[in-house]
């Protein structure tokens, strides 16, 4: 008697975000997590935030700057509406965020995002300018 079956499952999603330069994919990355999460037409601006999140590369630095968005709604329940980065450069980003606290009533949910994986995450410089590349594990 066969007790079970092992069978595919694909439990990733993965992004592929543009920029006219680095600050800018960053950027994008940033509003491209929450974007999936919810609707963000219903998303208020209305509470400030400010994270600062440091990498040993460009992919590193991605990485744990996409995990501290998540983090944002996975640990606080918050949505982001607006994110603009001050500085980046050195191993080093610093965000202003902009945005809301989760409610059911307004805010429908698109994607559950557990995890941001370095599996295939990259950040380069292109002749158009620059893209980013990265898998969240759902």
């Amino acid at each position: 008697m066969k007790h079970c079956e092992p069978f595919d499952h694909t439990a990733d999603l993965g992004i592929e975000v543009f920029g006219k330069d680095e600050k800018e994919v960053y950027q994008n990355a940033g509003m491209a997590v929450h974007d999936m999460i919810a609707d963000l037409r219903y998303v208020k601006p209305k509470e400030v935030r400010k994270v600062t999140v440091e990498g040993r590369d460009r992919e590193d630095l991605l990485v744990n700057f996409l995990r501290e968005i998540l983090y944002l709604y996975n640990g606080e329940h918050w949505l982001l509406k607006k994110l603009s980065i001050g500085k980046i450069g050195r191993g080093r980003i610093e965000a202003t965020l902009r945005g809301e606290a989760f409610d059911r009533s307004r805010h429908g949910l698109k994607h559950e995002i557990k995890a941001v994986t370095y599996h295939q995450a990259e950040v380069k410089e292109t002749p158009e300018g620059w893209k980013a590349r990265v898998i969240f594990d759902v």
